[in-house]
């Protein structure tokens, strides 16, 4: 095993569980602290959900956070995984009490801008006005505002996600739905999703981060360092080492990754646990 991966496991192992909660088989988190260790251990996943303040955008997104499969399957290897179902009835106390004190923070909070913004409104008035009598009244207004402003409940703002846990399917649907944990049968009867693991694992233990590269025809997107920072270099394509290829494809894909910028890699996991690692890149028609 490489050295870097272990590290990455050590690691991984001394953080606290991450909290999964599956939907229709797939794997999300939730929580801010679990985004946060997640992204520590350099796992990057993609945001789904709707901000609070913005709901119909889609330029930034909120929680909840997708996981690649292979990035789930890291993380229960590295234990450092867990599920609502597994948790006792005081983690789900917790959470309660958890969400709950989130909600409080955001009412203060949003008393706090509603305030501001009654008081922001009753300035213009002032501004505006040239009757000495009616600014004399909001005046006095705006110094018991202080005393007097209430912000009910019902008109806060709260989060909308584009992503609901099952909450449309009745208790039957849900219990159909609910994942088996950890999910290790159905991957490992299938060769490429096995294949697809034992690459994102070598090139996770390498330093490197990754995410889904559906839009350009792989299956990794292969970045130097934070996505946030670096563009990709690589598109990884997993391929078993016996598997044939067309060589349209090749030149497909090696032409894909010209337009873009990237190399392409074909990756063939070994049974010695090693994978290989072939380059493509287009120089032009003979």
């Amino acid at each position: 095993m490489d050295e870097s991966l272990c590290g990455e496991e050590s690691s991984a192992s001394s953080c606290p569980a991450v909290a999964v909660s599956v939907c229709d088989s797939a794997p999300l988190l939730w929580r801010v602290e679990d985004l946060r260790s997640v992204r520590s251990q350099g796992l990057v996943g993609a945001l789904l959900g709707s901000l609070a303040r913005t709901p119909r955008q889609n330029a930034r997104l909120g929680r909840p956070l997708l996981l690649l499969p292979e990035e789930e399957r890291l993380l229960t290897h590295c234990h450092a995984a867990a599920t609502p179902d597994n948790q006792d009835g005081k983690g789900a106390e917790l959470g309660v009490q958890q969400y709950q004190e989130e909600q409080q923070r955001s009412y203060e909070e949003q008393s706090v801008l509603a305030l501001e913004d009654r008081k922001s409104a009753m300035r213009r008035a002032m501004t505006s006005n040239t009757a000495g009598g009616l600014d004399k009244a909001l005046s006095s207004c705006l110094t018991a505002l202080d005393r007097s402003f209430t912000f009910p409940r019902s008109a806060m703002v709260v989060q909308l996600s584009t992503a609901r846990a099952g909450l449309s399917h009745c208790p039957e649907a849900r219990a159909f739905l609910r994942a088996v944990r950890p999910i290790k049968a159905q991957d490992e009867l299938r060769c490429d999703t096995s294949a697809r693991y034992q690459v994102f694992r070598d090139l996770r233990g390498q330093g490197f981060y990754l995410t889904s590269a559906g839009k350009f025809g792989g299956d990794f997107l292969v970045y130097p360092g934070d996505p946030l920072r670096f563009h990709a270099h690589f598109i990884a394509v997993c391929l078993s080492e016996d598997e044939s290829v067309c060589l349209l494809d090749v030149l497909a894909v090696a032409r894909l990754g010209s337009n873009v910028k990237k190399t392409v890699l074909l990756c063939s996991p070994g049974t010695d646990g090693r994978v290989l690692y072939t380059s493509l890149q287009w120089s032009g028609m003979v």
